[in-house]
């Protein structure tokens, strides 16, 4: 048996008083994934543990069964993995977001989808003029190092920097004032571990005060931005670093999993990219992933229908649904759960359904289980991530349905998995053929 899991990001919602008090699950038109929550078995699944923030790192790798106290290291080694940076030991890995300020205050945290060509220019700016500047180098040596991520989503690595501070996710904080919200030192973390860097907490986060502060002057002198205000798009003015670690420990699927011989990991977001491929699956691009609403479905879904073909593991990502979630647009966030049903789960079913049934061209292929779920809520009210159970379906031929009828957070809780944690989502999935 072969398995993918199809993952739509932050889809589980609240319920809205628009659509009735239901949830967007509960209202959206999704044929496909109500078919196989009918013809397969439900529950919910708690994706992040105790004591950890809500973010995509910790519910992406939770599903995969990784211990979030044993692996867990923030976003910033994940974006290291995801475009091939090797950490030394002493390499503090930090997400760097490019984000809009406006007047005390952050506009968003993405400068309304920054493309990764103009990205690209900022990083490379920034990476000549802010990583050399005389201040600095002379406090703190040549320790600074940006690298270009994807749109929005780069990459700050400070060499000697310790992990021990406090940093505030931006897209949890839109229209909130920026200074309020600088990066604090976590003084208690840093005495529990004992002091290991060259650069303690207290000198780490004024490394990184000091680099927003001064990316802010850079940014608002860059033409490029000039280019982008005479357009009508918001300026690219300031970094906000987050979420830093050290190289995390990831025991690989293939080890874990003796059936996993190869596996596959397909996403347009260098978050998810690095935690495949430190969970040891290949990453597949698909032309015109974007991250956003405007995904090529299609794309993804045919490269996951090729790499079963050859693959025993697919994990297959889609984001839009967080990212309207993230901008608190209803009727966005619903196309995108009903463009995920129509566009991704009903071609990859109909592609696989009949693998390895006799008597159908497919009899020689091996047969596909498939899981759908959230990695977590993200509901348009709220505008950001929370740590509410997030339901789940698994099908595979013959599996033994249970009486639930409807994919949704509702439905699901009586399902017969009842609610899972930790790694009892994937054991349950993969034992499954």
């Amino acid at each position: 048996m072969k398995h993918i899991i199809i993952l739509g990001d932050g889809m589980a919602d609240w319920p809205v008083e628009k659509l009735g008090n239901k949830t967007l699950l509960q209202y959206a038109n999704t044929p496909y994934m109500d078919m196989l929550a009918k013809m397969g078995r439900t529950g919910m699944l708690k994706t992040v543990q105790d004591g950890f923030h809500p973010g995509s790192e910790v519910a992406n790798s939770s599903i995969l069964g990784y211990d979030q106290n044993e692996v867990y290291e923030g976003r910033g080694p994940l974006e290291a993995a995801s475009i091939g940076v090797e950490l030394a030991p002493d390499d503090m890995a930090i997400r760097c977001n490019i984000i809009c300020i406006e007047g005390d205050h952050i506009k968003n945290h993405s400068c309304g989808r920054l493309e990764t060509e103009e990205g690209d220019i900022f990083i490379q700016y920034l990476q000549e003029h802010l990583a050399n500047d005389p201040e600095i180098v002379a406090k703190y040596g040549h320790v600074v190092h940006f690298y270009t991520g994807v749109q929005y989503r780069h990459l700050l690595v400070i060499n000697g920097g310790s992990k021990y501070v406090q940093c505030t996710p931006p897209h949890d904080v839109p229209l909130q004032p920026w200074r309020p919200l600088l990066v604090k030192p976590d003084l208690e973390g840093e005495r529990q571990a004992g002091k290991t860097t060259r650069l303690s907490a207290t000198e780490t986060a004024e490394l990184l005060n000091l680099l927003i502060q001064k990316s802010q002057g850079l940014l608002a002198r860059h033409p490029y931005n000039a280019q982008r205000i005479a357009a009508g798009k918001d300026p690219a003015n300031s970094i906000w670093p987050w979420a830093g670690g050290y190289r995390p420990h990831m025991v690989p699927l293939t080890t874990t999993f003796p059936q996993i011989k190869k596996g596959a990991v397909i996403t347009a977001v260098d978050l998810i990219r690095g935690i495949g491929s430190l969970a040891g699956l290949s990453v597949i691009d698909v032309k015109g992933a974007t991250g956003l609403y405007d995904t090529n479905y299609e794309g993804k879904a045919q490269a996951a229908i090729n790499a079963l073909k050859t693959d025993d593991f697919v994990y297959m990502h889609i984001e839009a649904s967080d990212e309207a979630g993230h901008d608190g647009d209803l009727d966005l966030k619903l196309k995108t759960i009903e463009n995920l049903d129509s566009r991704a789960v009903k071609p990859i079913y109909e592609a696989v359904k009949d693998w390895g049934k006799p008597g159908t061209p497919t009899a020689d292929m091996e047969p596909v289980a498939i899981a759908v779920l959230p990695d977590h809520p993200t509901p348009v009210a709220h505008r950001t991530h929370t740590n509410e159970p997030v339901p789940f379906l698994i099908y595979a031929p013959g599996i033994e349905a249970d009486d639930v009828e409807t994919f949704d957070e509702v439905a699901c809780k009586d399902g017969s998995y009842g609610q899972l944690e930790k790694d009892e989502f994937i054991k349950e999935f993969m034992k499954i053929g």
